[in-house]
């Protein structure tokens, strides 16, 4: 990773891509270890931690995590989910939280250098162009490694940076779990 010690950073984690990165490479992720890893980089002037929670839910299995990283550092963005019906009448719940991962990208490029997205969603390739034209540089953080790939080629041309998230593993996996082997879909099997 290329990091100069001067530049102001912030990270845009996109909580359930990157759980699903991290899944699908067979580990988890230490937040702590996460911010103090990007926190040596560089000036970390925010972390920010993007998920939609089920809010009718007696009990969500994320809110221990939630509540842990606002209460250590990460600058949490929640929404309540969405529930809907499809076609064949399976209920589907939706959480999207792209529009705002760039609404706070582009409010806070002014004072940053380098933006590292966790995320290898697609979507957000134009987004690293309009930040790239004001001069910041963009990390991506994902994976080429799942089958499928959980990065969009072109989000990760986009980049100037790309780092391999199972590269990240040494320093950001969970110590009290072993790595466990990467799952793959049922078509490689």
């Amino acid at each position: 990773m290329l990091f100069y010690p001067e530049e102001r950073i912030a990270l845009f984690i996109d909580g359930a891509n990157l759980y699903a990165a991290a899944r699908s490479l067979g580990f988890d992720i230490d937040y702590k270890r996460l911010l103090e890893l990007f926190g040596n980089r560089g000036r970390l002037i925010r972390a920010f931690y993007y998920t939609a929670l089920i809010e009718d839910q007696e009990y969500s299995p994320l809110r221990p995590l939630v509540d842990w990283l606002d209460y250590n550092g990460y600058t949490m963005v929640t929404k309540p989910t969405k529930e809907f019906t499809d076609a064949t009448g399976r209920r589907k719940i939706k959480g999207n939280m792209d529009i705002e991962l760039a609404i706070d990208v582009m409010e806070m490029a002014q004072s940053l250098d380098h933006i590292v997205i966790f995320s290898g969603d697609g979507d957000f390739r134009r987004l690293v162009d309009a930040v790239q034209r004001k001069g910041l540089r963009v990390t991506v953080v994902s994976t080429t490694r799942s089958t499928p790939p959980m990065v969009a080629d072109e989000l990760r041309r986009q980049a100037d940076i790309f780092v391999e998230l199972q590269d990240l593993a040494p320093h950001i996996a969970r110590a009290h779990t072993q790595q466990r082997e990467p799952q793959y879909s049922d078509s490689t099997v």
